[in-house]
């Protein structure tokens, strides 16, 4: 039989020394085992935490309490949870201690109880942050488990101004034994879970980039939208998740899948994805956040230091992103810690995937860096995968486009231009006025059809490294393609030189915007007519030339209290290029069915 640890044997001794103490000390033992009865309930290790500390303060009668636990490396706080100071001392205090100063740090350099009358007195204490409150009377005891230091407990202030006892060190160390019992068995709960998240979001991202299916899809149905149906939930209106605008269809939502589910994974305020630049930088492309703190497109340049290491494949973990000096970007100042990850596969680095916390939460800890290294490589690859199986796919495609204008020119327009001439033949041979007129007018109509197939032969063969097509084509298609799920071809009116005076960028968000409208109007709005205006002479409240786009529908409208996700979406993009989004009467005669104005300088 094993001898157990000399730690061990004395907080054995400290339970022993409970008999036959003081009638007073006697008194509370029901209440020392009511409190490791408490302890021990439950398997989540934050509300282990938090249960620990309430506990012990009620024990002992503190009016604070806190538990640090120490991290995986040792030598500092992994997590920090308080008992007594409300959230908005805390949130003044700012950040939380990292145990390596004042009395924190002495009980995690060495591990023994100490008790003090007044800890702003004892040569230890490195002082109170700004707003902290004030605190006298401090006891401090350890908790480890079989010799191995797993945290510390800290009280202070009794309710009755007293000092702290010796029955008060004897009932904590007791309590800290049954304390570090409940952590051990939380930890390894809480390791096996993040295990499981980790595996089934890697899977989640690979069967997503493969399958072409989009981060809102793999999510579960929740209640009603804007227009008061059930969809599929919409993380727009939980995250801020957008996409470099000079990106694919496909590269946006490749990328967008492993920013949403990296910064759900790693509990993190955010995540980014980034790519190098021709200068040798990196790129925000992708971002999925609870705040716009993050935009695309801004840049880290190729001189900050971490950049070099992670286009070279190796990973960068930041303790605080706002005071370390490798980091230069203007982002690292809103975050704390974060981790810096490559996003290679086969010796080839497709880019950076960054999750950083809240300034004051808690780092990452070794078992979490790990994790996260390896779904990132999972999704390096699974993102290469989905590369070439779109290659593929877009190979066929153009095969089969280059097949369909052949048939075209070869077989349709002829017998079209064909059909023209016996119509003219005929035209010629007619005496009736009235038949001469409807043959002209067939012959022409043939002729502009003819025009049209042929329009559409020089779109089939363009390459995707051609120029892309004007504003005014692009906007014809998305009606086009809204019209097969729709049943009926929204009309449309354009106003201004819409090809010439819209900027790329703004054009390819109004793309965007239009497509977002349709979708709504399709899902929900049940409507029978549709009207799409593009207005490039249209002019912002301030004067500023703009371009306006509007979609009128006769339908059910937007219901009180129905969801609004597409449309924050919508105002968030206009916002975004200095205009803005809002909804209008329909084209119903009672003024029913939604117009959605989007607009924004040129």
């Amino acid at each position: 039989m094993t001898a157990p640890e000399p730690q061990d044997r004395a907080e054995t001794d400290d339970a022993r020394r409970l008999q036959g103490l003081s009638t007073e000390l006697t008194a509370r033992v029901p209440q020392l085992l009511e409190a490791m009865r408490s302890v021990g309930t439950g398997l989540e290790l934050h509300a282990t935490l938090d249960r620990i500390c309430e506990t012990a303060a009620r024990l002992v009668g503190a009016r604070y309490a806190a538990l640090g636990v120490v991290g995986e490396a040792g030598g500092a706080l992994s997590d920090f949870v308080t008992f007594g100071v409300d959230p908005e001392a805390a949130r003044r205090i700012g950040r939380r201690p990292d145990g390596h100063t004042g009395l924190l740090g002495e009980l995690i350099r060495h591990p023994e109880p100490i008790r003090l009358a007044d800890l702003t007195a004892d040569p230890r204490s490195a002082g109170f942050p700004p707003h902290h409150p004030p605190m006298r009377t401090f006891l401090g005891v350890p908790i480890r488990v079989q010799g191995e230091i797993l945290g510390n407990l800290y009280l202070c202030e009794k309710h009755d101004g007293a000092e702290f006892t010796d029955h008060d060190q004897h009932m904590v160390r007791v309590l800290a034994t049954e304390a570090g019992l409940a952590i051990g068995n939380a930890r390894l709960y809480e390791a096996a879970r993040q295990r499981e998240r980790w595996i089934d979001g890697s899977v989640a991202v690979t069967t997503a980039l493969l399958s072409g299916a989009g981060a809102e899809d793999t999510e579960e149905p929740t209640g009603p939208d804007d227009h008061g149906q059930d969809q599929d939930h919409d993380h727009a209106e939980q995250t801020n998740t957008a996409v470099h605008p000079d990106f694919s269809h496909h590269a946006h939502h490749a990328l967008t899948v492993v920013a949403e589910h990296a910064r759900r994974l790693a509990d993190s305020a955010a995540g980014i994805v980034m790519l190098p630049t021709p200068e040798g930088g990196l790129e925000v492309v992708a971002v999925s956040s609870d705040t716009s703190d993050v935009s695309i497109g801004t840049r880290v340049p190729a001189h900050s230091p971490v950049v070099a290491k992670l286009l070279t494949g190796e990973s960068v973990h930041v303790t605080d992103s706002s005071t370390d000096p490798r980091l230069v970007s203007p982002l690292s100042a809103r975050y704390g810690p974060a981790m810096l990850l490559p996003l290679h596969s086969d010796g080839r680095v497709l880019g950076v995937l960054v999750t950083p916390r809240a300034i004051g939460a808690r780092p990452f800890t070794e078992s979490e860096r790990t994790l996260a290294t390896q779904f990132a490589s999972q999704a390096a690859l699974a993102l290469m995968m989905a590369e070439a199986q779109r290659d593929r796919e877009r190979l066929a495609v153009f095969e089969d486009r280059d097949r369909i204008a052949r048939d075209l020119h070869d077989l349709v327009i002829q017998r079209l231009y064909a059909a023209g001439m016996m119509l003219e033949t005929a035209q010629r041979q007619s005496q009736v006025p009235e038949v001469r007129a409807g043959v002209g007018k067939a012959v022409d109509e043939l002729d502009v059809t003819i025009q049209e197939i042929r329009t559409a032969i020089f779109a089939l063969q363009q390459g995707p490294a051609e120029a892309p097509s004007g504003l005014r084509t692009r906007v014809l298609r998305e009606i086009n393609m809204a019209a097969v799920p729709l049943g009926f071809r929204p009309t449309h009116r354009f106003a201004g030189a819409i090809d010439s005076s819209v900027g790329e960028l703004t054009g390819k968000n109004l793309i965007a915007a239009l497509r977002e409208a349709l979708s709504n109007t399709f899902r929900h709005a049940r409507a029978s007519r549709i009207e799409v205006t593009v207005d490039a002479n249209a002019e912002l409240p301030d004067g500023t030339p703009a371009v306006r786009l509007s979609v009128a529908d006769d339908g059910v409208g937007i219901p009180e209290g129905g969801r609004r996700s597409g449309l924050r979406n919508l105002r968030r993009r206009a916002e975004s290029l200095g205009g803005s989004s809002e909804v209008g009467p329909g084209l119903a005669e009672d003024g029913g069915g939604t117009t959605v104005i989007w607009q924004a300088p040129l």
